[in-house]
């Protein structure tokens, strides 16, 4: 998936907070069978969040837990610790990586989930597991979906669109003077939508064999559907807010957007019932629609020096203390529990465009595969914006991804 769009929402420097619930940094004090333990997260950009992941250190009594919280780049920072003895014992990571993993610079958490492994969406735990064992604990799931403006397609006599034609026809359709069909963030889509088209037209990244997934004429075909948004001008660029914040929606900018369900308690606050929620629609006779979903999860750094108390407090909080993942999920934005029987009981997502987001999730949702690295994401990305910003040949630029991603996927499998 793309950077996490809460490290993109935060903004302002960050504090360290203590188990202790202050905001010293000091954290609470070590003693006899009561180790002191760094607990590292991301800068969420949800109000509360910051004190809530304090409040639960703070219950935790068999250790002082110092929560840290990070602005900036958050996995720049954390790759570099793990390389040192002075990095975080437990952090929040949207992976973790293979190479992280192949490195041995996280603990095998396995063990963890002895009892309750089963409660995960295989889509969520794949890719943190790694050669059948386990390498991070989901913490919360988070899903995109398209967003659309009910009174805006009915007074243009669209429909919902079930199909890419349709949502590239339904852009064009809904574009006026001062409103753009669709938006899908300020870089034009590439940054928001990532692998989610190629899925979308029944493909993957990486296969289940290891291979590339998308070496097929179909990929081309899709990828240069996206071109026709631009060239159409349907697509809202320049917005005050990118993809992440559901503003350019709620205040009209655009009759469809792109975002995250995390947006929305405040498009249901702005518009009431007057929006509803897709998957991105299917391409060709293959495809399928595609909802990709991403889980942020708890990970232990083998290089702490207080190892199996830091997996102690992780199978404490996110295993045992389901109250404390339910809130977490429920209360600042809105996400999903990664436990199934956390969402059965979560009230918020049991109606309206919610429930339909959690179908969605259920019945649509893929996940960032283990083996996709980086430098493959990046190559994908890099040539997602050339086609559909620039016009360039979608089969050459995607023949050049697929060169680097089988290099990259020969590279990682070969490390075992």
């Amino acid at each position: 998936m793309p950077i996490s769009r809460r490290l993109l929402l935060a903004g302002g420097a960050g504090i360290a907070l203590t188990g202790c619930g202050s905001n010293t940094g000091r954290g609470g004090e070590e003693g006899p069978g009561r180790p002191r333990l760094s607990h590292w997260y991301h800068q969420y950009g949800e109000p509360g969040t910051r004190q809530a992941v304090g409040r639960y250190a703070a219950a935790y009594k068999d250790a002082a837990v110092r929560i840290e919280w990070r602005p900036g780049n958050y996995d720049q920072q954390t790759a570099a610790a793990l390389l040192t003895d002075s990095g975080p014992d437990v952090f929040e990571v949207a992976g973790p990586t293979i190479e992280q993993i192949q490195a041995g610079q996280v603990t095998d958490l396995t063990g963890l989930l002895t009892d309750v492994k089963g409660e995960f969406d295989p889509v969520i735990l794949a890719p943190r597991t790694y050669r059948d064992r386990v390498w991070g604990i989901p913490q919360l799931v988070d899903t995109q979906l398209l967003y659309y403006r009910r009174s805006m397609l009915d007074a243009a006599g669209v429909r919902p669109p079930q199909s890419l034609d349709e949502l590239v026809d339904a852009a064009r359709r809904l574009t006026r003077k001062d409103v753009k069909g669709l938006f899908l963030g300020n870089s034009g889509g590439a940054g928001a939508l990532g692998g989610t088209p190629l899925y979308a037209a029944g493909l993957s990244l990486v296969t289940p064999g290891g291979q590339v997934g998308f070496d097929d004429p179909a990929a081309a075909r899709t990828l240069g559907k996206l071109r026709r948004f631009h060239t159409d001008g349907s697509l809202l660029l320049g917005a005050p807010t990118d993809w992440f914040n559901p503003a350019a929606f709620t205040q009209g900018l655009a009759a469809m957007q792109w975002c995250g369900l995390w947006a929305l308690p405040q498009v249901k606050k702005a518009l009431g019932d007057d929006f509803g929620v897709l998957p991105f629609p299917p391409d060709g006779p293959a495809g399928r629609p595609s909802v990709p979903v991403g889980a942020w999860a708890a990970a232990v750094s083998s290089r702490s020096a207080h190892r199996e108390a830091a997996e102690a407090y992780v199978k404490w909080l996110w295993v045992e203390r389901t109250d404390y993942q339910q809130d977490f999920a429920q209360s600042y934005g809105l996400h999903i529990p990664a436990r199934a029987s956390l969402v059965a009981r979560a009230d918020r997502l049991k109606s309206g465009a919610a429930a339909e987001a959690v179908r969605f999730t259920k019945e649509h949702g893929y996940a960032r595969p283990l083996l996709w690295t980086e430098a493959s994401q990046t190559a994908y990305l890099d040539a997602l914006s050339r086609i559909t910003r620039e016009g360039a040949d979608p089969g050459s630029e995607l023949r050049a991804v697929v060169r680097k991603a089988s290099a990259e996927l020969h590279r990682v499998r070969s490390r075992g």
